[in-house]
């Protein structure tokens, strides 16, 4: 029976549900600063999460300049998953402004172990409140491909400060 209700929901469903947990879960320790809302705890950011040492690849074949400027590009967003070996990074929903009706939750895959361009693809997905229900919303096209430029630069720039 689970599995029926499981497979009827949408991933973006099973996501909100997944994190509406977790937020529950979460509010229930009120020592947290009212600021970590805006500037959420990033524990990846500052870490070396290549497998190898620094390495072009990671140990399960993606890139390790696309993850690494993934992690840095997104880090602004919280994390629900990020995965090195398999180079998937699922971001919470995030409000830019919270009086602001809108939010974005990110899921970015690195694809290859090769710096190109067709070696990452990034899903934004965007609701705003109708009513006090989030509702989906479309996304400009512009925002995913800016998204993906700079995750591109950044990776650049990795591998030339390498190579110094």
């Amino acid at each position: 029976m689970a599995h029926n209700i499981l497979s009827s929901l949408s991933f973006t469903r099973l996501l909100l549900m997944i994190g509406s947990l977790s937020i529950s879960v979460t509010a229930c320790s009120s020592d947290k600063k009212k600021n970590q809302l805006l500037f959420p705890d990033q524990p990846l950011v500052g870490v070396d999460r290549s497998a190898t040492g620094g390495d072009d690849n990671l140990q399960g074949g993606v890139n390790a300049y696309l993850w690494r400027a993934s992690v840095d590009t997104l880090s602004f967003m919280p994390f629900l998953s990020a995965d090195a070996v398999g180079g998937t990074i699922v971001t919470d929903w995030y409000q830019p402004v919270p009086s602001n009706p809108e939010r974005f939750q990110i899921v970015c895959a690195i694809l290859d172990r090769r710096l190109r361009s067709d070696s990452i693809n990034v899903v934004v997905h965007r609701q705003v409140q109708d009513n006090g229900r989030w509702v989906d919303a479309p996304v400009s096209s512009q925002t995913t491909s800016d998204i993906i430029s700079k995750i591109q630069v950044r990776a650049r720039q990795l591998r030339a400060d390498k190579n110094k």
